[in-house]
């Protein structure tokens, strides 16, 4: 069947099974925009390219699929290498199509080309400028493989807009649907590992078997293999704890009596220190990245290291394995899990782990995370307003965050039971990431209450994207936490900097967050004091066919705690004020 470039494109997408694309026109990609008129396709036109990228993001986090945008040559193609790179850190599944000028104009500095594949080769996964119209379908299909196997991430396929046009002879192309052989064929160097080295497998069910202070650190690689089930098994199986990374939230459920919840720069004090006392780290589908590790020489000082992941990569990049494994996180477990039974079976047994199991509860006793409640007068406590929010959405409910203190308050005050329910930006920490992945999210799942939870900062970033959700009918729900300042800029010139407070802040009225959520066709609620967060978060469940958003005015001083400063040891963990005097009493670390 003969078809054009434009066909052929939208055709490959209808043969991935897209759905949904995200995305915005413009001149070198307008060709393909036409099809899409004929198309099963749903498109959502964003008000920002950046937009489109983070919706594809939060479309991939909460369901599994891969998020798909498409936008234009030249600035459409820079707007979106933010979510490009940010998908890149935190290996979300997405495929991004840009357009291009027509290939007799590459190189010759035509109106809005740019080297798209040049920019954005550090931050995809493959990318590739496709210059014949008949290599469209096997390049789209190279491109769904390539982002959804092995370690996940973003694929960028950049198009001219000739091979693309109806009306140029080079868009004509005979269609064809390459199979998994010829894909595999084409790829001849991409191999993805997935299942585990039996030898290692084993050597690790050992160490795990001879540890008296283990620990499981568990990270995204958990979700992304769909490996949260497997991990339960593991842990229950063993008794061992758990730590689920920012990354991780939802992994392992927080109400189970072994999960630790979130280590690291701000995670809980048990969490943190456990790691640290540990001999032996079980880290699954994690990267020991440098807010979780601290300063490295000093992290888990007396710790073994099993770690599995899927990109080899990794293994040995920040810590060296005691065993290192390469290979997909569910299967490996998997896997583990019966070695672990097998070595049972004949009789090896673990050492007693009782007096692990009660230095772990009596951390947890004392240091649990707390604030301080609010004085008559004070303004809102940012912790209090998500415990009230925690309470009142279904436990399945998908919480998307911003970066910043607002996004570690979520993380620690949530309460996660149920994977794939936590949407962030994690290695890339993007300001401005949550309220377009929040629609992307409720478009992936329309059956979820979807809550954004962002700051005042960046909400400031990409709340445009409110009148997408608007004009597409998508009732995403925003909690803005307005202390007026880039909090955890503020906070970090509070401790580090004397107190100087340069570029910081924003202010509480300006905008006004109210008038400018109704002006974006959104609900607007404000609340300034506790007895109306409960009032506003109830009117806020209750609609459902439109966007709503409420601004609370949070207290400005407030700190995210615990807190391990920028390049210490873990072992230097500070607590909340009103803790420190416990920790003193136990020493350092709390031994």
């Amino acid at each position: 069947m003969e078809m054009n470039g434009a066909q052929a494109l939208i055709k490959a997408l209808e043969m991935e099974g897209v759905e949904v694309m995200f995305g915005l026109p413009g001149g070198a990609i307008l060709p393909v925009y036409d099809p899409i008129l004929d198309s099963p396709i749903r498109h959502i036109l964003v008000r920002h390219e950046q937009g489109a990228g983070h919706m594809a993001e939060g479309y991939a986090h909460a369901t599994g699929r891969p998020g798909v945008a498409m936008v234009t040559s030249g600035p459409g193609a820079t707007n979106i290498v933010t979510p490009i790179c940010d998908a890149y850190m935190d290996s979300v599944p997405m495929v991004v199509i840009t357009g291009q000028v027509g290939t007799s104009s590459i190189g010759t500095d035509a109106f809005q080309e740019c080297d798209t594949t040049g920019i954005t080769r550090s931050i995809t996964k493959h990318n590739e400028l496709i210059t014949r119209a008949e290599d469209i379908p096997r390049v789209v299909r190279e491109a769904f493989h390539i982002a959804t196997t092995g370690r996940p991430g973003p694929v960028l396929i950049d198009v001219p807009k000739d091979i693309v046009d109806p009306k140029h002879p080079h868009s004509k192309l005979d269609w064809y649907w390459p199979s998994d052989d010829e894909v595999a064929a084409g790829l001849p160097g991409y191999h993805p590992v997935t299942t585990g080295d039996p030898t290692a497998i084993r050597r690790a069910a050992e160490l795990i078997l001879r540890s008296e202070r283990p620990v499981i650190y568990a990270g995204g690689g958990i979700l992304k293999a769909r490996a949260a089930d497997a991990l339960r098994e593991l842990a229950e199986l063993t008794g061992i704890h758990v730590v689920t990374t920012l990354m991780a939230r939802g992994a392992f459920p927080d109400d189970h009596e072994l999960c630790l919840g979130m280590p690291g720069m701000h995670g809980n004090y048990t969490a943190v220190t456990a790691m640290q006392r540990a001999d032996l780290l079980v880290a699954l589908g994690a990267r020991f990245d440098d807010r979780v590790t601290g300063k490295v020489d000093a992290f888990a000082p007396g710790a073994k290291i099993v770690h599995v992941d899927v990109d080899p990569a990794e293994l040995g990049k920040v810590r060296r394995p005691d065993v290192g494994i390469a290979g997909d996180c569910r299967l490996v477990i998997e896997e583990l899990v019966e070695a672990l039974r097998e070595l049972a079976a004949h009789g090896v047994e673990a050492p007693d782990r009782r007096p692990w199991r009660s230095t772990i509860s009596g951390w947890q006793e004392r240091f649990p995370l707390s604030y301080e409640p609010p004085v008559e007068g004070d303004a809102l406590k940012p912790q209090m307003v998500l415990e009230h929010l925690r309470e009142s959405v279904p436990e399945d409910t998908i919480l998307c965050s911003g970066v910043g203190q607002h996004q570690m308050w979520a993380s620690q005050y949530w309460r996660f039971r149920h994977p794939y329910t936590w949407v962030n930006s994690g290695g890339l920490g993007t300001m401005g990431f949550s309220v377009p992945a929040a629609i992307g999210a409720k478009v992936g799942r329309p059956d979820r209450m979807v809550w954004a939870v962002d700051g005042d900062g960046c909400f400031q970033m990409t709340a445009q994207e409110l009148v997408t959700a608007t004009a597409e009918r998508i009732p995403v729900k925003v909690a803005i936490l307005n202390n007026a300042y880039l909090g955890m800029v503020r906070q970090w010139q509070e401790m580090f900097y004397d107190e100087r407070y340069s570029e910081v802040y924003l202010s509480p009225d300006l905008p006004d967050y109210v008038k400018w959520a109704e002006a974006m066709g959104c609900v607007g609620l404000r609340v300034e004091s506790p007895e109306e967060i409960q009032p506003a978060i109830d009117k806020a469940n209750e609609i459902d066919d439109r966007p709503v958003v409420v601004e609370f005015r949070t207290d400005s001083r407030e700190k995210v705690f615990p807190m391990v400063a920028a390049g210490q040891s873990n072992d230097s963990i500070q607590v909340p004020p009103h803790q420190a005097d416990a920790t003193h009493r136990t020493g350092e670390g709390g031994r």
